[in-house]
């Protein structure tokens, strides 16, 4: 009698008590995994994409957004105007936005930020681009009038990327631990080597679109462990998840979605042209003689890629196919060391960032190039010491080969900066882009952009390997999460439960 009265008492308190969906409202939190974690929060300032993942469209906004399509709407301008010869671009601003710390968004910060972009001692990874602009002209609050020393018909697009941002002037020299924009979210806590946790801003100028009221994004580099992450629910969606080898896995699994897309990155090969014997394009060639780019893409990406020959990626203006230019040959790779003059084996540096695909990638490029008598020594670094050590512009440029995925969509201009990482200057190649910048007619600029590509190939200029696929494993109520890749990018403002 006493067990019966139990039961009946439990099942009165749960008929009393609301379900827990209708008790706790619909989910506004979402929990996101990164494979690194950004070495700071100020997009302007450095190079690393997580950066971006992390603030671009959130914390700050530049004038224009890039969309999956990459296609390109107004974001703090409201719309913009470009002269006939694509050299004077008119952006008329977006009124009555502040910023985080409640400053006015107005063309003196645009002209600010862009100028700031340009500095000597800027550290923008875009910084030729801000250099190009011949003047920022700021007639009015709502206006700003930009004009370029040559054509740039992707200006719109080319803004919109992180490196775009628009800063509050005061705030800037903090903006890598105390980021303020005049995005939707704002910084709630910074857990290093663990995760960021992002707050909506109540202020925003659409705070009601807005449908999540709090992010957290956890870093997790081992593609193991984003696996388990996922399959125990600890993480709600990890865009470009290195988890390749378990997508089978997620696509039967009815709690998720899992979105395949394309992107504009290119992952190469990086070889320290400052240094010999890889300042002789025929020792660069037989590197590239031992590469066996669809071996690579199997072990790097698990087949998840597109063999490039160049900087440059199928889908773009003016895109030709080189990979033919400098095909797998090991006998051929023998022979032009040979014809250098190297004597075997060869020693070179290979220092590895942290993403699967180039520590993967690494050790097989490692057992391919052995077998031509070049011994790569592997050394694994961090993210941060990867960017100080081979990438900065600066230098010291200390090493001889790396792998890394370039995922900027428009980036043959860095091959013409005399300190970029890769050594090459080449004064033909400048020369030819700087014909391309020059030329507004889209046919004769995609003629151009291929002998750009060929050139580049001819030259060894670097190990070009493939055009990544990107694989986002999501929980299949949270809508809004992009497929396709033109950057790397998580707009959250566009995320919401079903």
């Amino acid at each position: 009698m006493l067990k019966k009265l139990i039961l009946v008492a439990v099942a009165a308190a749960f008929a009393a008590a609301p379900l827990p969906s209708l008790a706790q409202g619909k989910k506004d939190s979402v929990v996101m995994g990164m494979t690194l974690e950004p070495p700071g929060l100020d997009p302007t300032n450095a190079a690393a994409a997580a950066i971006g993942e992390v603030t671009l469209y959130n914390v700050y906004e530049p004038l224009t957004k890039i969309n999956e399509d990459g296609s390109v709407s107004p974001l703090l301008a409201e719309s913009w105007q470009a002269s006939p010869d694509l050299k004077i671009y008119t952006f008329k601003l977006r009124k009555g936005v502040k910023f985080h710390n409640g400053e006015p968004f107005d063309s003196a910060a645009v002209k600010f930020s862009y100028e700031r972009n340009a500095a000597p001692t800027s550290t923008n990874k875009d910084k030729s681009l801000y250099q190009a602009f011949e003047s920022v002209a700021a007639p009015d609050a709502e206006t700003i009038v930009v004009t370029l020393k040559y054509s740039e018909p992707n200006l719109p697009f080319l803004i919109g990327q992180a490196a775009g941002s628009i800063v509050e002037p005061k705030s800037a020299p903090t903006n890598v631990t105390q980021p303020v924009g005049t995005g939707p979210y704002t910084l709630g806590a910074w857990a290093k080597g663990s995760s960021i946790t992002l707050a909506k801003w109540p202020d925003y100028r659409n705070a009601a679109a807005i449908k999540l009221s709090k992010v957290t994004i956890r870093f997790i580099g081992d593609p193991a462990a984003q696996v388990a992450a996922l399959l125990s629910g600890d993480i709600d969606v990890f865009p470009r998840a290195a988890v390749q080898r378990s997508v089978a896995q997620f696509k039967a699994d009815p709690r998720f979605n899992v979105l395949v897309g394309g992107s504009r990155a290119k992952t190469i090969v990086g070889i320290n042209e400052r240094r010999k014997p890889l300042d002789d394009v025929r020792v660069r060639r037989a590197i590239l003689a031992a590469i066996d780019r669809k071996a690579m893409i199997d072990g790097a990406v698990d087949g998840f890629g597109t063999p490039i020959g160049s900087f440059y990626t199928p889908g773009s203006l003016g895109y030709v196919d080189t990979t033919g230019i400098n095909p797998y040959d090991p006998e051929k790779a023998r022979n032009l060391l040979a014809e250098a003059g190297v004597k075997t084996p060869l020693e070179l540096s290979l220092k590895l960032p942290p993403p699967p695909y180039a520590r993967q990638g690494g050790e097989v490029l490692a057992a391919m190039l052995a077998k031509v008598g070049v011994t790569a020594k592997i050394e694994n670094v961090e993210w941060a010491q990867w960017l100080s050590q081979v990438f900065a512009g600066n230098g010291p440029h200390n090493f001889d080969l790396t792998i890394v995925s370039h995922v900027e969509p428009f980036d043959l201009v860095k091959i013409t900066e005399p300190d970029y990482y890769l050594g090459y200057n080449n004064e033909a190649f400048n020369a030819l882009y700087k014909q391309i910048t020059a030329t507004p007619a889209e046919a004769e600029r995609a003629r151009l952009l291929g002998d750009a590509q060929r050139m580049l190939a001819t030259d060894a200029v670097a190990g070009f390997l493939f055009q990544p696929q990107w694989i986002t494993v999501a929980n299949k109520k949270l809508k809004g999460v992009w497929k396709e890749v033109p950057q790397f990018e998580n707009d959250f403002s566009a995320w919401s439960w079903e």
